[in-house]
């Protein structure tokens, strides 16, 4: 078992940078991915960007450029840089892992964190 306990977030104007960890109770080295997801009000939860072991990315067309998903195994933690935020980047959002897969789905994760909030204004 393994807990992802989440911080960061918060208000911030359009333009704005915001940075959300994701600190592991097991070593971050130990999963095969790790990812991020956020649900927009209204709307279904959808895939951030994702990293596994090799350290190679995969980002939503929404956020390249603009997002960077980044690990460091020594501190066992789990980064989202959001620059150039938008409006339309308002959500809850959710880290997750998974020891043996990279799952399309937030769902399929073996551990989620507890969501934080992120709030874009125009």
């Amino acid at each position: 078992q393994a807990q992802l306990v989440q911080s960061g977030g918060g208000s911030v104007q359009a333009g704005g940078s915001l940075r959300l960890s994701c600190a592991s109770s097991r070593p971050t080295y130990s999963y095969y991915c790790m990812a991020w997801f956020r649900q927009a009000p209204g709307k279904e939860r959808e895939g951030v960007a994702t990293i596994d072991l090799r350290g190679i990315t995969t980002y939503a067309p929404s956020v390249r450029d603009r997002f960077a998903i980044s690990k460091d195994n020594a501190k066992n933690t789990l980064y989202l840089q959001m620059n150039a935020l938008k409006p339309e980047d308002t959500g809850l959002y959710y880290c997750a892992a998974h020891p043996r897969d990279c799952p399309v789905h937030d769902g399929d994760f073996d551990y989620r964190g507890q969501g934080t909030q992120v709030t874009v204004s125009a």
